[in-house]
């Protein structure tokens, strides 16, 4: 099977668990891969991901003669390369195609035949150009605001492509009417349904849960004010999670007394903190919308993790959340819309205990079907596997 070199603007990322799984579910299925990140992030990681880090190769700790020395071995086109960089706008051309020649000759000394990238944004562009140089084919994946709200150079990039994973269907639509000519796959991002399992046969916490970055598209202030809305009777809920709207969350929370009728804001927490804590919960909240500046979740993997723990999940029928949630397992309301939420939650909330158990199992069942992360490799596998020659330059 195809070796396969992962290019990642920065890896790991404690909130992108899903590059990690995936990474761990190729090679699961045969392939070998060697991550590349541009960058090493600072900040926390999550420990699924240390090992990997330890193996990952970073470009900007590779040296710029180190990469020069390997030109002579590349077996692709020096010109094909420069084409696509001087087509681009989003990177200087010095630097692309520098980091570039670094991806190439790590590359071509462990042996890869398949590039492979995770967003759309510098990552995908590095992965074109190394693909270039050494005449092997490339792919990479689309996630959300790298479409939608900080898209560089998109279109050349899906026209560079052998082939774009797009994480639900809407995605899938979009892409192509940028750029008819791109081979499209849909694959949704999956997860593994051993990892989040359903609690014991006994009651639940009393608790709704929350769990994300604290960011417009999530929703929150919409929830928040749901849940205000909903007075005396609003149900008690931990909010999980960190981000830029953290203070103005809690000054909301404040002014809307939300804390003393049950609201909680517990942090970030690693993926084995929902493992362990999330079968507890009565349901999961996840209100997705559109940002002001058009950012958006279009396949979150959280509401697959809550169905796999056998939570009822709560959300909007946005983007990937079309696909993934039915009403057998949960409620689907329109999004932006807290007076439709709030009406829900009431919906919910007066729903028997039974009547969310066999919700829960619904959802269980539905993500072990369709939303595992060995049938998303098995997916991903098959398409890299299908490539027989690599596009060349446009």
């Amino acid at each position: 099977m195809k070796t396969l070199g992962y290019v990642l603007a920065d890896f790991p990322v404690f909130s992108e668990t899903f590059v990690g799984n995936e990474i761990r579910a190729m090679e699961a299925q045969g392939h070998t891969v060697v991550p590349m990140a541009l960058h090493r992030p600072t900040g926390p990681a999550q420990k699924d991901d240390e090992a990997l880090a330890a193996r990952t190769h970073y470009v900007s700790e590779a040296s710029d003669f180190a990469a020069l020395k390997a030109l002579p071995a590349l077996s692709g086109s020096s010109l094909d390369a420069l084409q696509f960089c001087r087509a681009q706008k989003g990177l200087p051309l010095r630097s692309l195609l520098g980091n570039a020649m670094k991806i190439a000759r790590l590359a071509h000394s462990a042996g890869v035949s398949h590039f492979h990238a995770h967003f759309s944004g510098p990552a995908a562009a590095h992965a074109i150009v190394a693909a270039r140089l050494m005449g092997v084919s490339v792919s990479f994946v689309c996630h959300g605001h790298d479409v939608y709200s900080e898209a560089i150079d998109l279109p050349q990039k899906l026209a560079a492509a052998d082939f774009v994973v797009a994480v639900c269907d809407e995605m899938a639509e979009d892409l192509r009417k940028l750029c008819g000519s791109a081979a499209i796959s849909m694959i949704p991002c999956g997860i593994d349904p051993e990892q989040f399992t359903p609690r014991p046969q006994q009651e639940d916490n009393g608790r709704l849960l929350f769990i994300g970055r604290l960011v417009e598209q999530k929703g929150i202030d919409d929830l928040f004010t749901a849940l205000n809305d909903m007075g005396p009777a609003m149900p008690a809920i931990d909010i999980v999670g960190d981000g830029p709207l953290k203070e103005k969350l809690a000054a909301l929370a404040i002014r809307f007394q939300l804390e003393d009728r049950g609201l909680r804001f517990l942090g970030p927490k690693p993926a084995e903190w929902l493992a362990e804590h999330g079968p507890a919960y009565m349901a999961l909240v996840a209100p997705f919308k559109e940002a002001s500046d058009k950012s958006r979740d279009s396949g979150p993997l959280v509401a697959k993790e809550a169905m796999a723990m056998a939570l009822p999940v709560i959300t909007t029928d946005f983007m990937g959340m079309k696909e993934t949630i039915t009403p057998s397992c949960g409620y689907k309301v329109p999004p932006a819309d807290p007076q439709a939420l709030r009406q829900t939650l009431e919906q919910f909330m007066a729903l028997s205990p039974s009547a969310r158990k066999e919700m829960g199992a619904a959802g269980r069942a539905r993500v072990c079907d369709l939303f595992t992360q060995n049938a998303q490799a098995r997916a991903l596998s098959a398409r890299i596997e299908s490539i027989t020659s690599h596009k060349k330059a446009a």
